[in-house]
């Protein structure tokens, strides 16, 4: 399957979940290492360990440690401080990201921005190199699997019971981490990583779920937010269950454009000279695929798992789409099979329930999710919505009631921050963007035009990387007011990628470094 306070049992909730953020992080030190991974040792990283409370509201009680790197600045007269940064998830791994971010703005020509900051990566509470590292089952998504569409009372059942088994597996290894995976957990990390690493201020570059973490700290600490660029914007006011179902349009949108352009390029591909009929043929070979497993792997489930990055980024249009081509076309399973997640990494899973689980309040009655889930599906949105319910099922079952979510909002010392949106963002719809924009009055919304990458910044788009590299290297932000700030059109070339000619090299992350989960 490709996003506090003590335990408590299943009924109650996480409590202190809202504390102070005036809780000391003074004490808060690095333990350095050497670094091990080969990117960060020719980066000339620094590599280490901050030891910090489970529980802020008992900082003497149990301590985790949180695993960060970091690259220096070489643009001494203009130092600005160290930048943190996040991928999204929630789940992904932030710890490559003192090498990564530097290179990321070099490849997209804005070198001289990188070279006034310190570049932290970090691992998230839970996550990767951090300790402990959460998974409760590691072969949960190993393939091929039931349909995600229950249709059948078997199969509802099946999703039902390996759900709440998932989510009982979590409470038995980890019941004493999981009250105290909320965001607003991970940003008194971010805090704790400042006052470890001496910096007056926090710069911080988030994308996806990063905006949503980027958001909470800067709503719990204010006055120590320096630049920040938040990228793919989280709608705070759906966090977690409404997002999952303004997901589910937006994908359903982004995949027909997906069907249509490959029908475009039928000269390619050969799979239909419409979308509708690229359309009907993938869903052909997905039930056939469910009868009878491509390369005894690929069933429609991962098929679909396969194709959803084209959903995410349009630089995933063209492998998804060789792949589909190569097993109708010449019946070569090689690249679907390729392309297919082992089901053997339950890293990035668990951490993306165990956050959303304690974030906010969800329904617990199945009843309402069916529901809702079915009317979706007949509203047209068949691609992405069986797919994101059982992405999200554990958490019905989840040992507590999350929440309450925190109100994400601008507060007295915080300076201007750039939000980045594209207009066809399907895992964080537009909506978002507008959103947080009216909850930090401060802020600069930077529109991408017909967009339809997620998070698209640091990605070749010129026009909106030269405007973020103004702002991380001088402060500029455009004219403020409360509609749309500034904007930039889609890059034609990289928005409509042309499979009959080689693509001009961006810098950059792309989709390929951010998480599989759904945000």
């Amino acid at each position: 399957m490709a996003a506090a306070a003590a335990v408590v049992g299943v009924g109650g909730t996480a409590s202190a979940a809202v504390a102070a953020p005036s809780q000391s992080t003074a004490k808060a030190k690095v333990s350095w290492v050497a670094c091990t991974d080969p990117s960060l040792i020719k980066a000339k990283a620094d590599c280490g360990f901050v030891t910090v409370p489970l529980d802020y509201a008992k900082p003497n009680g149990k301590k985790i440690q949180i695993a960060i790197s970091r690259t220096h600045h070489t643009d001494t007269k203009n130092y600005q401080g160290i930048m943190l940064g996040n991928p999204g998830g929630p789940g992904g791994s932030g710890y490559l990201y003192s090498e990564k971010l530097p290179r990321w703005m070099a490849g997209t020509g804005q070198a001289a921005a990188a070279a006034k900051y310190d570049f932290v990566g970090f691992d998230p509470r839970g996550v990767g190199s951090s300790k402990p590292a959460l998974t409760c089952d590691a072969h949960y998504a190993k393939p091929p699997r039931p349909d995600y569409t229950p249709t059948s009372a078997k199969i509802e059942k099946y999703w039902l019971a390996k759900s709440k088994k998932y989510a009982q597996d979590c409470q038995k290894k980890f019941g004493w981490l999981l009250p105290h995976m909320r965001t607003t957990d991970v940003a008194r990390d971010m805090e704790s990583i400042r006052t470890a690493l001496g910096a007056k201020k926090t710069n911080y570059y988030g994308f996806s779920y990063g905006t949503y973490l980027g958001a909470t700290y800067a709503t719990m600490f204010p006055k120590r937010v320096g630049r920040m660029v938040l990228d793919g914007n989280v709608n705070p006011k759906t966090v977690w269950y409404g997002s999952q179902i303004e997901q589910d349009k937006a994908f359903e949108r982004n995949i027909k454009l997906w069907f249509a352009w490959i029908a475009k390029y039928d000269s390619v591909y050969h799979l239909g000279k419409s979308g509708k009929a690229v359309e009907a043929l993938y869903y052909k070979t997905r039930a056939a695929a469910l009868k009878k497993p491509i390369g005894g792997l690929v069933g429609g489930d991962e098929l679909d798992d396969i194709v959803l990055s084209a959903g995410y980024y349009t630089s995933a249009y063209e492998d998804p789409a060789a792949a589909l081509s190569a097993w109708i076309v010449k019946k070569d399973p090689k690249p679907l099979l390729d392309s297919v997640d082992p089901g053997d990494d339950d890293n990035g899973f668990a951490v993306y329930n165990a956050v959303q689980g304690a974030d906010a309040a969800w329904p617990r009655s199945w009843a309402k999710w069916k529901s809702d889930a079915k009317k979706l599906v007949k509203q047209g949105n068949r691609f992405n919505t069986w797919s994101n319910v059982w992405y999200n099922a554990p958490v019905l079952y989840w040992p507590f009631k999350g929440g309450p979510a925190l109100k994400i909002q601008g507060k007295k010392g915080l300076g201007g921050i750039l939000l980045v949106q594209s207009t066809l963002d399907a895992a964080t719809p537009v909506a978002g963007g507008y959103e947080m924009h009216k909850r930090f009055p401060s802020s600069r919304l930077l529109l991408e035009i017909d967009g339809k990458t997620h998070a698209n910044t640091l990605n070749g788009n010129k026009c909106l990387d030269d405007k973020v590299g103004k702002y991380l290297s001088t402060g500029w932000l455009p004219k403020a007011g409360k509609g749309v700030n500034d904007s930039c059109k889609a890059d034609p070339a990289l928005n409509d990628p042309n499979p009959t000619q080689q693509l001009r090299s961006a810098g950059v992350h792309a989709g390929k470094d951010l998480p599989a989960g759904r945000l």
